[in-house]
């Protein structure tokens, strides 16, 4: 189906080619003035340069030729060369009519591509902070527009599970048991299919440990030299990896559960580990891979770059491995399991000159083809109200689930009021306990996602979770309104299969004209992996709805015709509505 902005463009281009002017010049974009046009044609400026014309005389001949177009209500030429449009109401109805029948209400799908999205970023044996909020909200999304656009998704959450972490959590451990059978080398049986810990054992046990090896010399090099033999494969060490990690996804994945994001893949930096020797000598032996100042790079500067891109670092000098290497490898495991069309990252920006470096890095050494694409999403900071990175009263970095939990609570609170107000006091507890969770999702989600990604932003609970203004509660509060209407209409009828009409007022033009921009918006948000597009969209969304509702009399409009055009306005709004939240990775609930 094609976007209303190309059947207006289409038109405009006839009209120029008409008057023997290049047809490009008829390209319609939203009015910047909406109180002056729907839409606008800028071409008769750059014409008069091509043409030699004043512009207000292309201007007029363009519009000329359009006057008996019944697409619009009018095309007017203004000083000095616009072109300012106000569709028919009649021809926007059409439109919507056809939207409803459409598939996706007229998004198209791509031709179908794989996409591995890496998002998440958890460390194994240590809980998920606020810190890890903004790559799964936006990953969560990003991942979403990417399915709705009909692509084969794949989420992972790249676990890091690699490293010194590990190894403070096996000395630590062996202080606490030295009994275990794991620390005794001679052991040959099987390993107890129990983990000797549980969650909150070792969430106690990492942040010991770590304090201790700024402490204690000895303590930090026994869990370097632990790290070491875990890395060459001491089988004892091996299966206690196995139990952290089992322990900790359990434990990650309720609380992504809360977030309402989840991953097709729950691969860590240690799955990358068997490809790392093979890489490293393919890039030897291409002659890719040289020794500088004892360790192992690669250059990827290129002739173009205005700023320093220093060598991609494969290996240290004691021969360890890096961030970088260990992502190298995780490319080379996914082009051999998934052969995906596109790789998207997602991290904090701070860590955009590292992707840089191992993009160009893949590219050069061939382990991805010049078809691949690989994206990063670099994220800004999420701060409190000071300006400053978001932290506990006490300074420390907050718990996500703290987080939640005091998000839900405001919302409980706040609903609970609103019910006492409107004196509905039916809604249970239960009832009253998960639309609260619900709705606090919405905020924190909204909140986020609002804000262009890479862009910092303050965390304000006070302000998210208001029920007025741009916030996820009013969006919510919007499609709870309508269902609303809809419940009280079919208590008596059944909801009629009958078209749009045209607009009977401009409050609903606005609204129908709005409904109309879904597709061609969702497509923007698609090519530009920007959620908060669609944000904005349904902010506008929801302030249209609501301005029309204010204005119109719904169930008490006696022409049944009328009635029946309204009630399909209302139930395409609200399923736009409802299409998108799901995008974004929240719902809505039946009542607030």
């Amino acid at each position: 189906m094609k976007k209303l902005l190309e059947l207006i463009t289409e038109e405009f281009e006839k009209a120029f080619e008409k008057n023997e002017y290049d047809k490009k010049l008829g390209k319609v974009v939203v009015s910047n003035r909406p109180d002056l046009c729907q839409y606008q044609c800028n071409g008769a400026m750059a014409g008069a340069k091509l043409y030699h014309k004043a512009p207000i005389m292309i201007a007029n001949q363009v519009v000329e030729s359009l006057q008996d177009n019944e697409m619009f209500e009018s095309v007017e030429a203004v000083m000095p060369g616009f072109i300012n449009i106000k569709l028919n109401s009649e021809f926007v109805a059409k439109y919507l009519n056809d939207m409803k029948e459409a598939d996706k209400y007229g998004c198209e799908n791509k031709a179908p591509e794989t996409i591995v999205i890496d998002y998440g970023g958890a460390n194994a044996a240590k809980p998920l902070h606020v810190g890890h909020l903004r790559s799964a909200v936006i990953g969560e999304s990003v991942k979403r527009i990417q399915k709705y656009a009909g692509n084969n998704v794949i989420g992972d959450v790249h676990l890091g599970d690699w490293g010194l972490q590990m190894g403070l959590i096996i000395v630590e451990l062996k202080e606490r048991k030295p009994d275990l059978v794991y620390y005794d080398e001679s052991y040959t049986g099987e390993y107890p299919k129990e983990a000797p810990f549980t969650i909150s054992e070792l969430e106690d046990i990492y942040p010991t440990a770590s304090k201790k090896s700024k402490e204690d010399e000895a303590f930090r090099e026994a869990a370097m030299e632990a790290t070491s033999q875990l890395q060459a494969g001491r089988r004892g060490y091996r299966a206690l990896l196995a139990h952290i990690l089992d322990v900790s996804v359990t434990d990650l994945k309720k609380n992504y559960d809360n977030l309402n994001v989840s991953f097709e893949l729950w691969k860590g930096e240690s799955d990358a580990q068997p490809y790392i020797p093979d890489m490293v000598q393919m890039m030897k032996d291409k002659g890719f891979a040289y020794m500088s100042e004892g360790a192992l790079v690669v250059d990827v500067k290129e002739d173009t770059d205005t700023k320093e891109i220093p060598p991609c670092i494969i290996l240290k000098s004691d021969g360890a491995s890096l961030y970088s290497t260990t992502d190298l490898a995780t490319i080379v495991m996914r082009m051999q399991d998934y052969n995906p069309d596109a790789i998207i990252y997602l991290t904090d920006q701070r860590q955009s000159m590292h992707f840089v470096q191992v993009f160009r890095c893949a590219r050069k050494t061939g382990l991805v083809g010049p078809d691949v694409e690989l994206t990063h999403i670099g994220f800004g900071t999420m701060n409190g109200k000071d300006g400053k990175p978001f932290k506990t009263r006490d300074g420390g970095v907050m718990r996500l689930e703290y987080l939640l939990d005091e998000i839900n609570e405001e919302m409980l609170k706040k609903i609970t009021e609103n019910q006492k107000e409107k004196e509905n006091l039916d809604i249970s507890e239960e009832e009253a306990k998960q639309t609260a969770k619900t709705v606090a999702l919405a905020a924190v989600k909204y909140g986020d996602l609002s804000n262009q990604a890479s862009k910092d932003y303050c965390f304000d609970i006070e302000r998210f979770t208001s029920f007025e203004g741009n916030t996820g509660p009013y969006i919510l509060y919007t499609i709870v309104r309508i269902k609303s209407i809809l419940k009280k209409y079919t208590a008596k009828n059944s909801l009629p299969d009958a078209p749009i009409l045209g607009a009977h007022s401009a409050s609903e033009k606005n609204l129908m004209l709005v409904l109309s921009r879904f597709n061609a918006m969702m497509e923007n948000a698609y090519e530009e992996k920007a959620p908060h597009k669609i944000c904005a969209y349904i902010y506008e969304l929801a302030n249209a709805f609501n301005g029309f509702y204010h204005e119109t009399k719904i169930l008490s409009e006696e022409d049944f015709k009328v009635q029946a055009s309204y009630i399909g306005l209302l139930v395409l709004t609200k399923n736009i509505l409802e299409t998108c939240i799901d995008v974004l990775g929240f719902s809505a609930p039946d009542r607030m």
